[in-house]
């Protein structure tokens, strides 16, 4: 039996490692396109179309189930995840740590899609964008307001050209409070533009918000197809995936 394994976060590395140990075949599937894991399992990168499709790879490497441990907001791996298994007739589970929630003092205003966002940010004279990569209509977005700074934080190089009014910054998190507190004051930022990711991480950003007394226009997460079974502690979903593969006589290291 193998577990494919839907990574590109943290706590994909963390179940795969963790998974290994135990005894379960992982295969870790990820993008590749900030770095590469550090993980004694098989790892895949680079996606599924040069295999003919996800399908086709489960089906190919003799694939027992999926646990999709992707980005809350990668609806269309997502998708994609539960398409394939229901093709392949095997089930698909996902962990997705918890969203964050608002605190006292918070000034969040919640958006579903981009473009009311976009319309809202008209009155800001300085944005911090941390919302992970943007596409060109969303660039052309805020490129329309000259008068307005953009501040661009990615993990990876924006795929499109930036106009005079956005600068970009690379970082990886963690981000610090102090680190965000910096960023902040040297641009002036008078919003905050996020999505809903949980965790530890990034969270630094929001909770500087709230000290500063600076709205936060937060993308809240998509609407996810059904999985069999949805997990948000690791215990919880390791405990399920041992179970499901000691009963089918994979798991030989407890």
């Amino acid at each position: 039996m193998r577990l494919l394994i839907l990574g590109g976060t943290a706590d994909g590395r963390k179940l795969a490692a963790h998974l290994h140990v135990l005894g379960i075949t992982v295969i870790y599937s990820v993008a590749g396109l900030v770095r590469m894991p550090r993980l004694d399992c098989q790892i895949m990168s680079g996606g599924f179309t040069r295999f003919g499709g996800l399908a086709a790879f489960i089906q190919r490497n003799s694939i027992s189930a999926i646990l999709d441990v992707t980005h809350p907001y990668a609806a269309i791996m997502s998708t994609k995840a539960v398409d394939a298994a229901a093709q392949c007739m095997i089930p698909c589970w996902r962990f997705h740590r918890p969203a964050w929630r608002q605190n006292k003092g918070d000034r969040w205003q919640l958006f579903d899609t981009w473009a009311p966002l976009a319309t809202a940010l008209s009155g800001h004279r300085s944005v911090f964008l941390t919302c992970g990569q943007i596409n060109q209509q969303q660039v052309n977005d805020l490129a329309a307001n000259t008068q307005q700074k953009i501040v661009l934080r990615t993990a990876v190089q924006p795929k499109h050209h930036l106009p005079p009014n956005m600068e970009w910054i690379k970082a990886i998190g963690p981000f610090t409070l102090e680190g965000e507190r910096e960023v902040m004051h040297k641009y002036h930022i008078d919003v905050v533009v996020s999505k809903n990711s949980g965790g530890d991480s990034t969270v630094a950003k929001l909770c500087v918000a709230r000290e500063l007394n600076i709205p936060v226009f937060m993308l809240t997460r998509p609407k996810l197809p059904i999985v069999v079974h949805q997990f948000s502690t690791h215990d919880d979903c390791l405990t399920h995936v041992l179970s499901v593969f000691s009963s089918q006589g994979d798991h030989h290291a407890l």
